[in-house]
Formats: C-alpha cells, structure tokens, sequence
C-alpha cells in the first residue's frame, strides 16, 4: 500500500491519478456496448438470447427469461432459516429507514387568489439491475426495491444474470421478502438495453437503478435520457479518517472490505499519526495473505489503495472532502462533534465500533451510494429517485393583474412577443 505525505507537493497529482480511474471508457468497452445497445433494440429477444448464451453460458429459450413466482418461492422456503430470518431483518430497517424519506404534495394559497404547489407522482414503472451468479447481492436487491415500493411504483422490473443458467436462491429469498413475482434472468449491457428499449418477453420502464460493472455502468450512461438512471456506478470506494484511539487490526479489515471487492476498488487511509498508518500497513500485509479473494485485494491495494500522512486532522478532512468517498468512516474520537467538517460523502460512519460493512447490510440506509468523486453532486439511492415533482399553479384573475405586467416586461426584455401578449391580453 503507497504511502504518500502531504508536505509531498507531489502527493496531489497522485491522489487524482486513482480518482480518475474511471473518468474515460476504454474504446473496446464503448464500441462493445453501442453494438449490443443497437442489437437488442432492433432484434429484442433473439438478441437478448444471442447475448446469454455468449457471456453467461447458457440457452435462455427452452425455459424463457423469467424466474416464476413458484421458482422464488421455492428458493425463500428452502434457504437456511438464519439467512432467511437475517435477510428479513435487514428489509424491515431499510424499510424503517427509506420511510421517513416520503414526499408528499402541497398547496398554498396567497391574498391574491394565486394557488401554488407541487405535485408528488410515483415514476410508472422502475427497473431494477442486480448483480447475479456467484457474487449475487441480495442485499443490493432490498436496497433497491424496498425504496421503489415505498414511493408506490407501480410496476417493478428485477433483472440479474444467472451465469451457467444456475440461480442463487438468496437472491430468489430476498425478491420473495421484497414481494417480486418474477425475475428476468438477464444480466450485462443487454439487461440494461432491454429495459430502456423493451423486447417481446421485457417491458421498457422509465428508470434503471442498481449496479453492475463497467459494461452495465457504461450501457446505464448511454441510454440516460430515454430513461432516467440513479447514478455512473463504479468500482468500490471506502476512505477512512483515523486518529491514534483506532485500533490498526481493525482500521486494517475496514479498508480490505471494500479492497476485495473489485481489483480497482479503492482504500485509502489518512491519518496524522504514522506510527498507526506503519500499523495499519502490517496488518493488511498479514491479514490479505488469509482473505479468500487476495488476488483482488492485492490489485487493489497495490493500484488504486493509498495511505496519505497528513500534518493534523483537520488537514485529514481536506483530503476526505477532495476524494468525496463512496464511504467515509471517522475512526476518531468525538466523531460526531467532527461531523460538520465533512462536504462530501455518500455515507459516513461515525465512531470506532462502526464498520462499513454494517451499512452494507443491516443499518437501514442505502448502500447504493456515488463512487468516482461523485458524491460532490449526489446522494444515495432513495425514496426521491422514484418519485416525480410537477409545479401547480392557478392564478385568479386579481393574481393575474397583479403579476402581469412584469411578466410582459420580462417576456418583451428577452424579444418573445407571443409570450407578452399572451398574458397582456387577460390584463387589458
């Protein structure tokens, strides 16, 4: 893991070398992606199958695209009762939580007899990108459709592949908690096509949310516009603020538990206090050597995972708010008095006894959060990505005589005649 130090000049130029890691597509991926973009929207399912069989090794046609009602049944009544039981706990906090994120509609009305207001609407109908096979997320399927449901979408569609045709029933248990009746068994730039455009066995929607690599991120970009989308995912994000109260060990597993996500994951560590970063150092080096997935986490850390020494904490909440972390843990003491000095995060967690990982599963909010620096613009996924605003106004015909002869103004100010006489006419 580099150690960088900020009296460094050159730690900067660093630092925004693993920041934008995913600001350009590579070629192949974007003439990849455009090919089967245009594919399923011309040729819909014998695309979609076409697609399958190439990169999830499997014939969708014998036995359709959609995993029954029946199927995800089975799977919740056959999966481990702890599993089970944990996964239900988790979706009644992210229930709990996502409820207070509700918006509902307002009126006002002033002494003139103007009424003003806005009107909340649930999108029509969402799609829902989960990640399958062997690194199926349930959780990330809660995350997303719990929100959904709480906003009153009225339809949600739940795509994810099922490489080698085989379905992982933790999956298929949380789509059964979550109250999904089916699911499409296709996953990549092709899910991501069929959702925007719709085929003959899938019906477009009006928005896509959920991760996926860079193929599904990139496909997400390039129908943005002709549906609506929750963010450019990208790889895994975690930056933790420690001071010399944090334990090394665990400082240590809480940056691999993002590392071993993804080979440009990224972890970084800063802190003032190098005898704990030399720490922290030593026991990733001991730790990765036992970690099932050290072959990512060794990419990652070698690559895009950075220790940076600054020369006090406040200095430390400079850099956090200069990388705008996916998560932010405050390994600190005091750390809700600390708070006020984090910008940008897309999740923060405060205190020594609060690992990331927690947030992943089980706190309640959202663990579909902006990566890539983005969260200087963006919040995590929520009940607000499924709903809409509409403006109402009616003015009275006192408002309008008000009002109205300012808007001529304005309208003959920017040279739109149509739009001054179409007001002067209700004032003469």
């Amino acid at each position: 893991m580099e150690v960088l130090r900020t009296e460094n000049p050159e730690w900067q130029g660093r630092l925004k070398s693993i920041l934008d890691r995913m600001t350009s597509v590579p070629a192949y991926v974007d003439e990849s992606v455009r090919q089967i973009l245009k594919a399923v929207q011309e040729r819909g399912d014998a695309a979609l199958a076409e697609y399958t069989g190439r990169f999830d090794g499997f014939d969708p046609v014998p036995d359709g695209f959609i995993v029954s009602e029946d199927r995800i049944a089975a799977a919740a009544a056959g999966t481990d009762p702890d599993v089970y039981a944990s996964l239900q706990k988790a979706a009644f906090r992210i229930e709990s939580f996502h409820s207070h994120q509700r918006e509902r509609s307002w009126i006002v009305t002033e002494d003139n007899g103007m009424i003003l207001g806005q009107k909340i609407t649930p999108i029509s109908r969402a799609g829902v990108y989960v990640p399958g096979g062997r690194n199926a997320f349930p959780s990330t399927l809660l995350m997303n459709v719990i929100p959904a449901r709480i906003a009153g979408v009225d339809e949600i569609v739940v795509v994810s592949p099922t490489p080698g045709g085989v379905l992982n029933d933790s999956l298929l248990a949380a789509a059964h908690i979550a109250g999904i009746k089916k699911i499409y068994r296709i996953g990549g730039a092709q899910a991501i096509a069929a959702l925007a455009f719709g085929t003959q066995s899938v019906p477009c929607v009006d928005k896509i949310v959920g991760p996926g690599n860079i193929y599904v991120a990139h496909a997400k970009r390039l129908v943005q516009g002709r549906v609506g989308i929750d963010s450019f995912a990208g790889p895994s994000e975690i930056l933790v603020i420690a001071d010399e109260g944090a334990d090394p060990g665990i400082v240590a597993m809480d940056l691999m538990s993002q590392a071993e996500h993804d080979p440009m994951a990224s972890a970084i560590l800063v802190t003032p206090y190098e005898t704990l970063a030399a720490a922290v150092i030593e026991r990733i080096d001991e730790a990765a050597k036992t970690l099932p997935r050290r072959d990512v986490l060794e990419k990652s850390l070698k690559t895009y995972s950075l220790c940076v020494i600054t020369q006090d904490l406040d200095e430390a909440f400079s850099v956090a708010n200069m990388v705008a972390p996916e998560h932010l843990e405050l390994m600190v003491e005091g750390a809700f008095g600390m708070l006020g000095k984090v910008r940008n995060a897309g999740a923060i967690f405060l205190g020594y006894h609060t690992p990331e990982a927690l947030g992943d599963y089980i706190a309640g909010p959202n663990h579909t959060l902006p990566t890539g620096s983005t969260s200087r613009f963006s919040s995590p996924l929520g009940v607000h990505d499924f709903i809409k605003r509409s403006s109402i106004i009616s003015s009275s015909e006192k408002a309008t005589r008000e009002l109205g002869l300012a808007a001529v103004k304005i309208a003959r100010a920017e040279g739109l005649e149509a739009h001054a006489r179409s007001v002067e006419m209700r004032i003469k």
